[in-house]
């Protein structure tokens, strides 16, 4: 197994990202449709990372909805992640595709918070519904007042902004109880659980239920 911080930056470079980028979405909503029929598990939001070479060839917007035609999924259950370097673009033509899929009904997240280009002004033009906090500050923020205060800081602006905030890289009780603290809405990490294939994460859904 190859870890995505090894292989999505060669895919990036020679262009493979955009039909991996077209499987994974298909493949995501496809798969949160069988769960829910074969397993009766309730509706689930399934979250899928864009890449910014995909805002720039042009036709998202055509394939997210062919995506979610083919399978079924109802558009509030598909969340796609943004990450800032999108905002590096065309901020209209961002902003237009961005309004497009919104109008579908997705949800849209912006991930690695804090890590990029974080513009303040462009953030608040931005038709998203979440911030996710990049995993570097959560790592140390229980032993580092710095990051400590930047984690605060984020979800107090996301609050401010009416977005939900989650926290990346979750992996000890004592980061989520301070998370807690600064009334953090959602995390996701090894606190959780691993990555695991569609059939054990039914059986972890189940256990967990």
């Amino acid at each position: 197994m190859i870890p995505p911080g090894k292989f999505i930056s060669v895919a990036e470079r020679s262009g493979l990202i955009i039909p991996i980028g077209e499987w994974v979405l298909n493949e995501a909503c496809r798969q949160a449709v069988l769960w829910s029929k074969t397993y009766n598990i309730p509706a689930l939001v399934i979250a899928v990372n864009l890449s910014a070479l995909q805002f720039k060839r042009g036709d998202l917007v055509e394939t997210v909805t062919q995506a979610l035609n083919r399978s079924g999924l109802p558009a509030n259950q598909l969340e796609l992640e943004l990450t800032e370097s999108v905002m590096l673009h065309d901020i209209d033509i961002v902003k237009a595709t961005l309004y497009s899929l919104k109008r579908l009904g997705v949800r849209l997240s912006i991930d690695d918070f804090g890590t990029g280009y974080s513009c303040l002004s462009y953030l608040k033009q931005l038709a998203v519904d979440k911030l996710k906090i990049d995993q570097s500050f959560i790592r140390d923020m229980v032993e580092d007042s710095d990051d400590a205060a930047i984690v605060k800081a984020i979800i107090q602006l996301g609050h401010t902004l009416d977005l939900k905030v989650i926290a990346e890289g979750v992996e000890k009780e004592d980061q989520l109880a301070l998370l807690r603290t600064y009334n953090v809405d959602e995390i996701q990490g090894y606190l959780i659980s691993r990555p695991l294939t569609a059939q054990d994460f039914v059986t972890c859904y189940k256990n967990q239920k």
